[in-house]
């Protein structure tokens, strides 16, 4: 059996978890993009005028819904109940603090 001395790995190269933010009480999406759905895409996008992010079903369904009439519980409330399911809270709260960061929502 063979051995080989590595460097020690370095703690700075792994990737940091982004910071918490504060989520509005009623996340509405910025004036800056606007939500379409694309039949050429199959999707839903994010337009803003350097270009478009396309997205996937679920985060289109919470953009949907930041419309100002939503508490991020609100939302979570909404799809668990359109798609019979429980426990998606975390995901929501990933996707919102995203949106945020992203500066999608204000």
């Amino acid at each position: 059996m063979t051995t080989t001395n590595l460097p020690p790995a370095d703690a700075s190269a792994a990737p940091a978890a982004p910071a918490p933010v504060a989520i509005p009480a009623y996340p509405l999406l910025s004036r800056l993009y606007r939500l379409q759905y694309e039949p050429v895409q199959v999707a839903w996008v994010l337009l803003y005028p350097e270009g478009m992010v396309k997205l996937n079903d679920s985060a289109a369904e919470i953009l949907r819904r930041c419309n100002g009439k939503f508490s991020p519980g609100g939302i979570v409330v909404e799809l668990e109940a359109l798609y019979n399911t429980k426990g998606i809270a975390p995901q929501v709260q990933a996707m919102l603090e995203e949106g945020v960061r992203r500066g999608w929502i204000v």
